[in-house]
């Protein structure tokens, strides 16, 4: 046996553009002139001297309360620093934080300015946060502040959210991350946060609050629309595109680049009843085998530099309380010297949900231990650590260790040099042409086909007469949680009469059943629409159809009934996966027309819809799909785009399946009384318009020694009459070992594009920690025997072969 060993440490760099350093110039006669009386220029002001030295020597002029400021955000209190009318004020910023501050949340929402606002990353009726120009005016003021009014003139760092786009107004909406995971397609996810990241720094934004790389593995939990599915290997290979997309692999940050939030750290998505911040009932071993690896590829294998705790608790200990998490294994096992940052309000909820402290003196003096760097939203907390330093519970030398990696990522993001935006150019550089394209192009990749029976997909023009589009959610489209408003939303009713006007063709709509009275995600309410009103559309919608040669019903969720739950009074979990409301009263009366029926599904957890498989002619796995929804659909109903979207969850029969996840033990999947075990559809499943044959894996050298690397070879063909992508994916099994294995693993998959007749060789690599496991001793090794390799286009239809490692 052979343990695991750790790759080389990143070496940091430094670069300055000479726009940086005329800024820097620029900016130094602004600076408080009682400030640096003794010398002309500090060495923390001296841009060509190394990131660290500038870092001992800001750290070494600042008193005890400067550090404590820079430990600390604003967001729930953001009008303290503000007009009444929502401009920056100086003055009342130099009243409320005297000794500067760290950083500023969501400085485009307009939290504390209209109360129904909320300050909520989400679609909020009636409001209307900071465009482009505006969010850059309000950080050019509060930076102006930070660096002429407070005595040492340091910058702040500016967080947003930005899960599948920047969620601000007006940015680029993409689709959904279970979307996105969908796609299987890494170097497309990193275009995707590319584009987010430039919109971003275009209005003067330095860090994101994403990506998202929860594994999850229960759907009734409201965040699974969040995350890239269930798998530790496609989590990990989707987050790092993700991550090489928002920062790049190397620092320091380029202008158009921002550092990433990994999140949450960990065990978050499997919680328990599926209800969000409950206990996570999960081994270390489990911990070590699912729920750690995208956390620790990351930090291995790119330059993170903010990692956020999670508000689960895990055997008995909170995340924010969990020194042997967030010190022992992310910091000494896995090197990670970066920021680890608190959860929303996190630290309080270890006394007020929690109820594991008595005060917040308490969970602040147990969340330093535990490692936590920068508390959020607000320094509710960490306010009072000047005092519990006095007190002796906290040592100066834990707070100058918090601040050193909060200067460092300052200094690596170039604000010191480069720390104002353009306004005139912000708004320029949001939603553009490339960006719509590129989110039509990720929603058509993501679409996934998981019935078409009698080729009924895709549609022809010519001869359709009339199409009927049914279902609210072909006008009101849902695009997802943590989503703004973009400019303009196509909605499936808007792309398929796009479509009839150059086809020849009618579009007829019928609104069919209303699912909820508000799509308002931040609401605390949800409330179905009465079930009366719903039968009036139901008959309508009929008598629409009636009418029609074809049908396309979109059903599924939308915010309020997939999404973050985050109070007693804001749910999001559900006990079912059952449609909700009157959906099902419609698809029956839809079917009993036996008319060529299409469903679309737009939704943010997976779905129990075993009988719309039955029943319907084709379905479609749509996920929210973003601001191109429409657009996307119509070019996938068309033919255009043939689609080759995967599964990055497994879909239940019902909820009494859970868990459900593909990689389970052996033990697992014994049987039930009168139902099945399988799944309504597994893991890695997805159908297109052509047809593939994927050969039995071939291995390069079928037999290796511990330690080394083993090549996998596989032919693909296009066997039907159009191009088209299929999606490689190599599963191992480990025969046999000293503890139990799961009896598939995914570790390497690739999509490919494949004209008609065209063949193929695909060939992937399976690296030693591939084939590694934790052991008795919970260490990382391989250990000798053989491994089943499989491979196919979904986690049940595989061939395999053997490998033996000696």
């Amino acid at each position: 046996m052979t343990k695991w060993d750790r790759p080389e440490r990143f070496r940091r760099g430094r670069a300055i553009t000479a726009f940086g350093a005329a800024l820097a110039i620029t900016l130094a006669p602004m600076q408080p002139a009682f400030a640096f009386q003794q010398e002309q220029t500090p060495v923390y002001r001296d841009a060509a001297r190394p990131v660290a030295d500038r870092v001992e020597d800001l750290l070494s002029r600042m008193t005890l309360e400067e550090k404590v400021g820079q430990m600390q955000g604003l967001w729930e209190n953001k009008g303290d620093v503000q007009t009444p009318e929502g401009d920056f004020s100086p003055e009342r910023a130099s009243a409320a934080f005297p000794h500067g501050l760290g950083q500023i949340s969501r400085p485009s929402d307009m939290r504390g300015v209209d109360p129904t606002t909320n300050g909520a990353a989400g679609v909020t009726e009636g409001a209307v946060n900071r465009d482009g120009r505006q969010t850059v005016e309000y950080i050019n003021a509060a930076q102006r502040w930070a660096l002429e009014e407070t005595r040492l003139g340091i910058p702040l760092i500016f967080h947003e959210e930005s899960l599948h786009g920047y969620t601000a107004r007006g940015a680029t909406s993409f689709p959904q991350s279970i979307a996105l995971a969908s796609t299987w397609d890494p170097e497309l996810i990193t275009q995707v946060f590319n584009v987010a990241s430039r919109e971003m720094r275009a209005r003067g934004v330095h860090l994101t609050l994403a990506p998202v790389v929860d594994v999850a593995r229960d759907p009734r939990w409201g965040r699974i629309e969040e995350t890239y599915g269930e798998d530790p290997h496609l989590v990990s290979e989707i987050g790092l595109a993700a991550i090489r997309g928002y920062q790049g692999d190397t620092l320091p940050l380029a202008e158009d680049r921002v550092f990433v939030t990994l999140k949450h750290m960990t065990g978050h998505g499997e919680p328990e009843n599926g209800i969000n911040v409950g206990p996570a009932q999960i081994s270390e071993r489990v911990l070590r085998e699912v729920f750690f690896p995208p956390f620790e590829r990351a930090v291995r294998e790119l330059p993170v530099r903010s990692i956020m705790a999670s508000y689960n608790e895990i055997d008995g200990l909170p995340s924010h309380a969990n020194r042997w998490l967030l010190h022992d294994v992310l910091r000494e096992e896995w090197g990670y010297d970066g920021l680890i940052v608190s959860d929303y309000f996190a630290i309080r909820e270890m006394v007020t949900r929690h109820q594991m402290f008595a005060d917040i003196q308490d969970a602040t003096v147990r969340a330093m231990d535990a490692g936590i760097d920068i508390e959020l939203p607000d320094g509710e907390g960490f306010v009072h650590l000047p005092e519990l330093v006095a007190e002796g519970r906290i040592s100066e030398a834990q707070i100058d260790d918090a601040v050193r990696r909060i200067l460092t990522m300052k200094f690596e993001a170039g604000l010191f040099e480069n720390p104002y935006a353009d306004p005139d150019t912000a708004d320029a550089l949001t939603a553009t042409p490339d960006a719509i394209a590129l989110a039509r192009q990720v929603a058509g990749r993501a679409i996934t086909l998981l019935k078409n029976d009698d080729q009924t997909l895709p549609l022809r023009a010519d001869g359709l007469g009339r199409l009927a589009v049914l279902g609210t959610h072909a006008v009101d489209t849902p695009i997802g949680g943590y989503s703004d408003i973009p400019r303009h939303v196509v909605s499936v009713l808007e792309g398929l009469e796009a479509e009839a006007e150059s086809g020849g063709f009618e579009v007829v709509y019928s609104e069919g059943v209303r699912l909820t009275e508000s799509r308002e995600w931040a609401a605390d309410e949800v409330n179905l629409v009465d079930p009366a009103v719903n039968a009036r559309l139901i008959e309508e919608a009929v008598a629409v159809a009636r009418q029609s040669d074809v049908i396309v019903m979109v059903l599924g969720e939308n915010e309020q009934l997939s999404r973050e739950a985050w109070a007693e009074n804001h749910l999001g979990d559900r006990a079912d996966l059952q449609l909700v409301g009157q959906q099902m009263d419609l698809a029956r009366a839809i079917f009993a027309l036996n008319k060529p029926t299409i469903v679309l599904l737009l939704n943010g957890r997976p779905l129990a819809v075993g009988e719309l498989v039955e029943q319907a002619d084709a379905l479609i796995q749509g996920w929210y799909l973003g601001q191109e929804t429409g657009n996307a659909v119509a070019d996938v109903l068309f033919g255009r785009v043939n689609p080759g979207g995967k599964l990055p969850v497994t879909i239940p029969r019902s909820v009494g399946q859970l868990p459900v996840f593909y990689n389970h033990k052996p033990t697992a999947r014994r049987g039930y009384l009168f139902d099945e075990t399988s799944p309504l559809f597994p893991f890695g499943y997805g159908l297109s318009y052509t047809s593939f044959q994927m050969s039995a894996p071939r291995l390069t050298n079928p037999t290796i020694r511990v330690g080394e690397a083993a090549q996998v070879q596989v032919d693909v063909t296009n066997t039907g009459p159009v191009a088209g992508d299929e999606v490689v994916q190599i599963y191992v099994r480990d025969d046999h070992a000293s503890i139990t294995r799961p009896v598939l693993e995914l570790k390497a998959f690739e999509r490919v594009t494949l004209q008609p007749g065209e063949t193929r060789t695909v060939t992937l690599d399976l690296s030693p920690e591939a084939l590694s496991l934790w052991n008795l001793d919970m260490e990382r090794v391989v250990e000798p025997g053989t491994f089943t390799i499989h491979a196919g286009p979904n986690s049940v239809d595989l061939q395999s072969a053997t490998l033996t490692v000696r």
